[in-house]
């Protein structure tokens, strides 16, 4: 009886660590589907993000989207464009224009495709609920040499010289 005892309390523990087996299993499957499902979701809402900070260049009214930048044929322009960026865009845009965790890449195609016009209106009137100031205070031809400057950036991917990129190549760095 001792022996017939035995074999039943084996026979127990063994369905009882089977359940906590699958339990365990359980529990991990849970947590493992539930951080493949927030990963997913962190994606999605970072590329909408991503889609919604451009989204203010498309707001241009159709007389500013129009406006041609008289300084496009000058070629000072870009470095004093530089150099302005450097001065005030720099911090948030990153030394590169490459953006960072406060301001969207100015290299992007939708920056690098918008109207000089619709640049310089965005440089005018800012984007405050998103912490980029106005530059209306600053001269507008200083603001048409900044639109110069991001005109003449290469779109991501593409350094304008070959891939060797370096701050000493950045006019906002090479003026300092």
């Amino acid at each position: 009886m001792t022996l017939l005892r035995d074999m039943e309390m084996s026979a127990r523990k063994k369905r009882l660590l089977s359940v906590r087996k699958l339990q365990k299993s359980g529990i991990s499957l849970i947590l493992i589907l539930g951080s493949a499902l927030a990963f997913a979701r962190s994606k999605g809402e970072k590329h909408e993000k991503q889609e919604n900070v451009y989204a203010e260049l498309g707001k241009a009214p159709k007389k500013a989207v129009r406006r041609s930048n008289p300084l496009q044929d000058d070629p000072q322009a870009v470095a004093a464009g530089g150099k302005l960026f450097g001065d005030h865009c720099a911090e948030c845009h990153g030394e590169m224009a490459e953006g960072g965790r406060k301001a969207p890449s100015l290299l992007a195609d939708p920056v690098q495709q918008a109207t000089p016009g619709t640049l310089f209106w965005l440089l005018s009137n800012g984007v405050v609920r998103r912490g980029m100031p106005d530059w209306s205070k600053l001269p507008e031809p200083q603001r048409w040499q900044l639109v110069s400057y991001i005109k003449s950036l290469s779109p991501a991917g593409t350094p304008p010289d070959g891939g060797t990129r370096s701050p000493a190549k950045n006019p906002a760095k090479a003026n300092e």
